[in-house]
């Protein structure tokens, strides 16, 4: 990645970034959903950043992609997360085979919409089970069932839905129109941070899927774990350079201080400086690993195509996934502590709700809590000393 190429990517989209920017408090102090920011977005082909330019899109690269997931983040930590499933969608197909099926794909996109996801239930089912039933019907499929955590699905055009195949018992990706009344879409995430995520309960009772819009679950791109872990990621940097932005700014403008401080203004307080220049250090480590990862990820994508023994491509993705999982265990730890010391720089007064700052803590600890990073780290720990392959994928439901 060129940094003159970044630098004219990036130049279309800082103009938007800023306009979410300067709403992002008020939406998050009255819970409103960010319908406007999302339509910037896509009216600027944000969702094509991935697509080949000779298919409409930006051709941006793994690392670009990321890197501007984190502007994004940074100015509104929710929308790259909304974002999460499109991009992954968009991913798989790039790892597809050209197609007619493929370019379809691509037009949508180019002309705006937007995949959301549909992939964990809730409830009492067992351990990897799928309630989620896709059925074969006179044109095309029938799906029924429900779907917890559905990220992006508000902002949505399209739905990602793990589900399981009645006929076979496959499990398959349904990908299914949000625009018609078999589909049901809940705003009841009630989460205590990234609260505009448009996610909330799915449900579908006899929506309709088209024929060639089923995809069986193995033929999902390797790297897919480590891609989704990088959304994230992403966001966490976002958050962090939020947290830098705004303690920076806020120390340079206080004006209150305290009889035994060391300064007679709040900027020349060394103790305070100490803290705003320990933000933004660890800030600058999670960056810092989150770009490192992302060129391993970039390698697996290169190693798909490229005529590797199956050795080889296996080895870049296992490269991938544990280079996500370090960054994780890093971003994890910093990005909460810095909007923890957040507040060692600045005083009561800034624990007003209508400041919004502690939005930061709140959307960090919520992100960093998906995808346990204990078990990150324990695959770390496992391939280093056993040699042992991460978790590519895993499942999740009721034990005992």
């Amino acid at each position: 990645m060129s940094e003159s190429t970044y630098a004219a990517l990036a130049a279309r989209f800082r103009p938007i970034f800023a306009r979410i920017a300067e709403g992002a408090v008020g939406r998050e102090r009255q819970r409103e959903l960010a319908y406007e920011p999302v339509r910037w977005l896509k009216e600027a082909g944000f969702g094509t950043l991935r697509i080949p330019r000779e298919e409409g899109g930006l051709g941006a690269t793994l690392p670009e992609l990321f890197q501007l997931l984190s502007e994004l983040a940074e100015a509104d930590s929710n929308l790259p997360q909304a974002l999460r499933a499109h991009f992954a969608f968009v991913e798989d197909r790039l790892n597809q085979p050209d197609s007619e099926s493929r370019r379809r794909w691509f037009r949508r996109f180019a002309d705006g919409e937007l995949v959301g996801s549909g992939w964990s239930e809730i409830g009492n089912l067992k351990l990897g089970e799928v309630l989620t039933k896709v059925s074969p019907a006179a044109q095309g499929w029938l799906l029924d069932g429900e779907k917890f955590y559905s990220t992006g699905t508000l902002y949505a055009d399209w739905i990602d839905v793990y589900a399981q195949r009645t006929d076979n018992g496959r499990d398959v990706i349904a990908l299914v129109n949000t625009h018609q009344q078999g589909v049901e879409r809940d705003d009841d995430w009630d989460g205590f941070g990234q609260r505009l995520t448009g996610s909330g309960t799915t449900r579908f009772r006899q929506a309709t899927v088209e024929q060639e819009n089923v995809y069986d679950f193995s033929e999902r791109f390797r790297y897919q774990t480590a891609f989704y872990q990088h959304v994230l990621l992403s966001v966490l940097v976002g958050i962090g350079r939020a947290v830098s932005r705004d303690v920076s700014q806020a120390v340079a403008q206080r004006k209150r201080i305290y009889s035994h401080g060391n300064a007679p203004l709040v900027k020349q307080d060394a103790q305070v400086l100490q803290v705003v220049g320990q933000i933004s250090s660890q800030v600058f480590a999670v960056e810092a690993a989150v770009q490192r990862a992302s060129l391993s990820l970039q390698k697996a994508f290169d190693a798909r195509w490229l005529n590797v023994s199956e050795e080889q491509l296996h080895k870049a993705n296992i490269q991938a996934e544990l280079e996500a999982a370090k960054a994780q265990v890093i971003a994890s730890e910093l990005v909460p502590r810095a909007a923890t010391e957040l507040f060692n720089a600045l005083g009561a007064s800034d624990t007003r709700v209508s400041k919004a700052l502690d939005r930061h803590w709140r959307n960090a600890r919520t992100v960093a809590s998906h995808n346990p990073v204990i078990y990150k780290a324990r695959n770390v720990g496992d391939w280093e000393v056993n040699g042992n392959d991460p978790t590519f994928i895993w499942q999740i439901g009721n034990g005992g």
